[in-house]
């Protein structure tokens, strides 16, 4: 099942008969994408520039970004940028999860958007784990940016999500959605939106994607929940 296409067509407000006229193949065609088969690639880059996703997103082991048979096997695409990734690809990232999401960042810009919000209230409803690292200032007291609202009331509303500040040193920002995974290298003296972005997706020797989510967990672990919301995080 590709979850990530069902819900970019949700997100689009497109049916299977919608699709299906679009792009002018039978019902049953948009069924079978639906249940994981893959579209030619001439449909498939139509079907993803109607939903407004990047076809990397949508299946991301077509990928090839990155020549050579020396590529890692869990490296799906490279982005020269973060600002290069749509905002509905972040939506159909976190909208793929099934039962975990994991979010460590310095920076609350993401958490900013609303629709990223309802999206993690969504997952956390249909039962996902969600948890939220954010870096904290040098008194330990509060995050380098105040919560922004959305994400503060979402604190509050589900208990479900959790949040924490560390004083790690953040060499990257990591964004896990399940087998997922969006890294920000950080790079001295450049903005987040302009530092590269690498896509990894678990594989059964995904030596990369494993290390990345083991630097997550060990944050994690040493993190403190933030003050403010004691009543509903852990420390």
């Amino acid at each position: 099942m590709n979850t990530v296409l069902r819900r970019a067509m949700y997100e689009a407000g497109l049916s299977e008969l919608d699709l299906s006229a679009e792009l002018a193949v039978d019902p049953k065609t948009v069924r079978n994408w639906m249940h994981g088969q893959v579209p030619h690639p001439g449909t498939r880059a139509a079907l993803a520039q109607l939903l407004g996703v990047d076809a990397t997103i949508l299946w991301p082991a077509l990928d090839r970004s990155v020549a050579g048979t020396d590529r890692p096997s869990d490296l799906v695409a490279v982005y020269p940028r973060s600002s290069t990734i749509d905002r509905s690809d972040w939506l159909a990232l976190f909208a793929g999860a099934q039962t975990a999401i994991g979010i460590l960042t310095g920076s609350t810009r993401l958490l900013s958007d609303h629709d990223v919000i309802r999206t993690l209230r969504d997952r956390v409803r249909a039962g996902a784990e969600v948890r939220i690292l954010l870096t904290s200032s040098p008194e330990g007291t509060s995050s380098t940016e105040p919560l922004p609202s959305a994400l503060e009331r979402l604190l509050m509303d589900e208990p479900g999500i959790e949040l924490r500040l560390h004083t790690a040193v953040p060499y990257n920002s990591l964004y896990i959605a399940d087998d997922q995974l969006l890294v920000n290298q950080h790079s001295y003296g450049v903005p987040a939106g302009e530092s590269p972005v690498f896509h990894y997706r678990r594989t059964a020797d995904s030596e990369l994607f494993d290390t990345y989510v083991s630097s997550f967990e060990l944050v994690w672990a040493a993190a403190q929940g933030d003050a403010r919301l004691s009543s509903r995080t852990a420390t």
